[in-house]
């Protein structure tokens, strides 16, 4: 590169590094003469802080959760017999609804029936050697020791004549409540035994809803506490009440599982669907509430900004209620119609200028 482009190179240099510094300069001074007033225009010119504010007015607050739970059937059993043995009828349909005592399998009970018509027999016999000692012994015929013998021969045929009674009940499963049964897992035909389930049974009218709340709001729990959930398939709120809940912390998750019931008739929720909750831990009335980031939190509580006399900010200290979601109760250091900040409060101070707009 020889000498006459360096000194080019220099002089636009030069010339770029003028037009940057003074052209800002001359835009300003042609605004000024504009009739447009900027900011900082004299060195003690105070600088106007543009903020957003909210006027306070009170208001219902409900104070309530968002969480999840799970629905749970009124009742569920696996039907099992109390017997092993043949399965000679099945008394119902898949999926059908039944009512409480309706027989839903007869297993075979031949062997039952003749032990039974055997006992009534002999029954008979003793009742009537019975009533003859019994005569006997009035007239001093028989010693006490003799009647005894055969009243207890008919008291032990009356005991076995029960037994094999409650044997024979046991070879009708009969339904053990209202409600629906599930897919049949047996055939006429089969030996089942104990162990074997013969179908899910289950009551879904009304449902159960299980959930669990932190710790933190244990105290504020009481039985009859409305919650409103819904899921995917109804997005509808349905209503609940809290009917139960756990008497001790889990101490693994530091929540507290409650339990709510709620009617089922149409049958839309189904045991095991996932479900979204507001839970309604408690309404207060004439409520002061501000925006969550109006909220400066201070070593000694908190604070928030409010617009002042001469349209200048002024803060105050404030004591705090129950925490939302968006926003925050206040409980003292503000009144109805203050305008609070809820921008610019960590560039406000006490003082500053400040001009502001409303927002709902």
């Amino acid at each position: 590169m020889n000498k006459q482009t360096k000194t080019i190179l220099i002089i636009a240099v030069v010339v770029i590094a003028a037009v940057a510094y003074f052209y800002p300069r001359m835009d300003s001074r042609k605004s000024n003469d504009s009739g447009v007033a900027s900011v900082g225009a004299g060195p003690d010119a105070p600088t106007n802080l543009s903020v957003k504010v909210v006027k306070l007015e009170r208001e219902t607050l409900r104070n309530q959760l968002s969480i999840t739970g799970t629905i749970l059937p009124n009742e569920s059993v696996d039907l099992r017999s109390e017997i092993s043995g043949l399965v000679t009828k099945i008394a119902f349909q898949e999926g059908q609804y039944v009512t409480k005592g309706t027989p839903l399998v007869y297993l075979n009970d031949d062997e039952l029936q003749a032990q039974y018509q055997r006992l009534q027999y002999t029954q008979k016999l003793f009742e009537s050697q019975e009533n003859r000692q019994k005569q006997l012994l009035a007239r001093e015929a028989i010693s006490q020791e003799e009647y005894d013998i055969v009243l207890n021969q008919y008291n032990t045929t009356l005991s076995d004549l029960k037994l094999v009674e409650a044997q024979l009940t046991k070879t009708i499963i009969r339904a053990p409540f209202n409600g629906n049964l599930g897919l049949r897992q047996i055939s006429e035909g089969s030996v089942i035994g104990t162990t074997d389930i013969i179908a899910n049974f289950v009551n879904i009218d009304p449902i159960k809803i299980e959930f669990s709340i932190p710790e933190r709001y244990a105290n504020q729990v009481s039985v009859g506490s409305p919650i409103f959930f819904s899921n995917e398939s109804s997005p509808e709120e349905v209503e609940g009440k809290v009917y139960a809940f756990e008497p001790q912390i889990d101490a693994a998750t530091r929540t507290l599982k409650l339990r709510a019931e709620s009617p089922n008739k149409e049958r839309k929720y189904l045991p095991g669907m996932f479900v979204r909750i507001r839970f309604v831990l408690g309404v207060t009335e004439d409520a002061l509430m501000v925006p969550s980031e109006s909220v400066v939190p201070e070593l000694q509580g908190y604070k928030v900004f409010v617009v002042g006399a001469d349209n200048k900010a002024e803060e105050r200290s404030v004591e705090i209620g129950t925490r939302t979601d968006t926003h925050v109760q206040i409980t003292s250091g503000l009144e109805e119609g203050d305008l609070v900040f809820t921008t610019g409060v960590l560039q406000a101070t006490t003082g500053t200028p400040v001009e502001f707009t409303q927002i709902n």
